[in-house]
This record gives C-alpha cells, structure tokens and sequence, in this order.
C-alpha cells in the first residue's frame, strides 16, 4: 500500500537559476543579465489545486502559491497548463524548467526531482457513482473495471491492490473524462486524492466516496 506523504511544489533547479541571474558578476562592467523567465508546467483538472475556471483562467490554491512565491523571490513566469503527466514528461526532457501540481512525494520521485516544502498532507479515496448502491469496499471490485488518472497516487495505490481484489484498471488523462467513466457505469469506481475528491463531490461532478482516506505503509 503506498502511503501519499504531501503535496508539494516541484520548482526544479529555480533557486540556484535565480541566484544565476542575480548574483555575481556581469560579463561586462556595470551590466545587467537579462531576466529570465521560467516556464512553469502544471495540471489542467485537478481542483481545488488547478483548474480552469468559467472565464478561463487557470487558478487554484497551487496556481495562488506560484504567484507568491515568484512575487517573493522576484522572478517572472509562463504558465504552461499542460496536464499531470504531460507535465512531468516536459520536465523530465528539459521542456519546461518547473512543475507545479498535486503531486505525491516518494523515494522513487526524490531520485529524479527536486521538491519543495510539503505543503498539504492527503490520501487516496475510492469514489462511485452517487446513485450506486452495490459497491461499498473493495471486495466489491471483484471482477469489475475500476478508473484512475495516469501517473497519479491514485493509480498507483489501485495497482498495488487489484490482485488482492480482483479488478481491471482503465486509465485516463484526466479526471473529468474519469469521473464520468464512473457515472456512465463504464467503469465500477475511481481512486482519487482526497481533496481533489472531496472538491469535486462539492462541486456537484455526480459521485461519492465509500471509503476512508488511505495512507498506509510505504
């Protein structure tokens, strides 16, 4: 069982880029480096930590804490909404400098970036449909095809539990199309982090949680 440790801010390499620009000294007596401009990739739907909203901005609590931090260090940004891992991918070919999204801190993460400070403890909850009145644990995945989103903890906590309970796993890109997998009946159930989830449920997207939040072993 993976345990999801926090969300955090993966700004790779912006620290020692920013005292780059604005330390030491210029190629030319009284210079001054020309600023750059990070690229900053990150979710699309992933609310409350990025979304779209009705006028199409990009915000969210993720989104707001990229604002404050650029403000505070002094550097300039393009946000680059690109999807979880879309994102991560950009990162890892040196297409994009950062990433900012809901991302689960593991060793096996920790090995190829560099996190920030964890700013939000979460888990991962199964959800189904609202008006589903015949799944209520994972014993009754039996046989059945469950959702989750590409690269996220979800999808790796419904990995490392279909064996022991006998179920099929459908990937999606994002979580919209994942949720109305579920609702369609496509699909039995979905793994999702708990404050995406619980934002969602509140927001009206048709399904319910029957599960408490998980945080097991590592």
């Amino acid at each position: 069982m993976k345990k999801i440790l926090s969300i955090a801010l993966i700004l790779v390499l912006s620290l020692t880029l920013l005292a780059g620009c604005g330390g030491g000294a210029a190629e030319g007596e009284g210079e001054t480096p020309e600023a750059k401009v990070y690229n900053i990739a990150t979710d699309t739907t992933s609310a409350p930590f990025e979304f779209q909203n009705d006028a199409g901005e990009y915000v969210g609590i993720d989104i707001d804490i990229l604002a404050a931090v650029a403000e505070d260090q002094g550097f300039e940004y393009e946000l680059n909404p690109l999807g979880f891992s879309a994102a991560v991918a950009a990162l890892e070919s040196n297409q994009t400098d950062a990433v900012i999204a809901g991302m689960s801190i593991t060793e096996e993460r920790q090995l190829k970036y560099d996190f920030s400070t964890p700013y939000y403890d979460s888990g991962v909850v199964m959800a189904i449909a609202a008006g589903n009145e015949d799944i209520k644990s994972y014993e009754d995945l039996a046989g059945k095809k469950v959702a989750v989103k590409t690269g996220t903890e979800g999808a790796t906590f419904a990995e490392s539990i279909k064996d022991q309970y006998g179920f099929e796993i459908v990937y999606f890109d994002e979580s919209p199309f994942m949720y109305e997998d579920v609702k369609t009946g496509n699909t039995a159930a979905c793994f999702e982090d708990y404050p995406v989830m619980g934002y969602g449920i509140s927001q009206g997207n048709g399904l319910k949680m029957v599960t408490d939040m998980e945080k097991g072993s590592s």
